[in-house]
């Protein structure tokens, strides 16, 4: 991670998608090693806020701060500070695997072996599948390519996660909430949405419950209180 502490702020983060508002008044800081559970239906805005931490939406009101700066100012150092994994994988069907891993780490500036790759397919089970192209995996093998990076992304002080258990084993799922624990307690921030409730050792955890949202031209559809923090 870089020297500087990671930390996250949310300053009165209102979000709208078409005429429906999602969540608005949300603000929350997380100081450096923070797990935020960003919770809530099918609906309420759960992946809408994954992409406003990202910068790849603006709310339509409030601001959203990385270490004391607006994310929009801060471009491409802020992207070299963040592993995002949304649900589209991000991997190349003409890659293997394995240059999947290290094309992408290559770009990212921060280059790893061959070996350093291959462990990291090992912890989510595709093992075997090093030299495999990613054209002829299965969507849930996809899936995994896409969460070895964080096996790689030690240095990022904040990964943004959308349901990164689905798809997984038993065992691949308990390889990943150790390393987020790990990541999380070594100093990183880690924000994610999942629908299973698995266990992660984080020392501080953040909640965030999406309740709801309503319609901008009156008709309520669900309960006013959009979002709620749960600490």
């Amino acid at each position: 991670m870089s020297e500087e502490k990671a930390k996250l702020e949310l300053q009165s983060v209102r979000c709208v998608r078409g005429e429906r508002l999602l969540f608005s008044k949300l603000n929350f800081q997380c100081p450096a090693g923070t797990l935020v559970r960003i919770a809530g239906p099918n609906g309420t805005g759960k992946t809408s806020l994954l992409r406003l931490l990202v910068g790849l939406m603006q709310p339509q009101e409030g601001l959203i701060l990385w270490k004391n700066e607006p994310i929009k100012k801060l471009k491409e150092e802020f992207w070299k500070d963040l592993v995002y994994i949304g649900h589209l994988n991000g991997v190349k069907d003409e890659l293997t695997a394995r240059e999947n891993l290290l094309i992408n780490c290559e770009i990212g500036e921060h280059p790893v072996t061959k070996e350093q790759a291959d462990h990291a397919l090992a912890m989510v089970g595709l093992e075997g599948f090093e030299d495999h192209y990613t054209r002829h995996l299965s969507q849930g093998q996809r899936r995994r390519v896409a969460l070895a990076r964080l096996y790689l992304s030690r240095h990022a002080g904040f990964w943004v996660l959308d349901e990164p258990f689905t798809a997984l084993d038993v065992k691949a799922v308990a390889n990943l909430a150790n390393l987020i624990a790990e990541h999380v307690n070594e100093g990183g921030i880690v924000a994610l949405t999942t629908h299973q409730e698995v266990p992660i050792a984080a020392n501080n955890i953040h909640r965030i419950e999406l309740t709801g949202g309503r319609w901008l031209n009156g008709r309520m559809v669900k309960k006013h209180d959009l979002a709620e923090e749960v600490a």
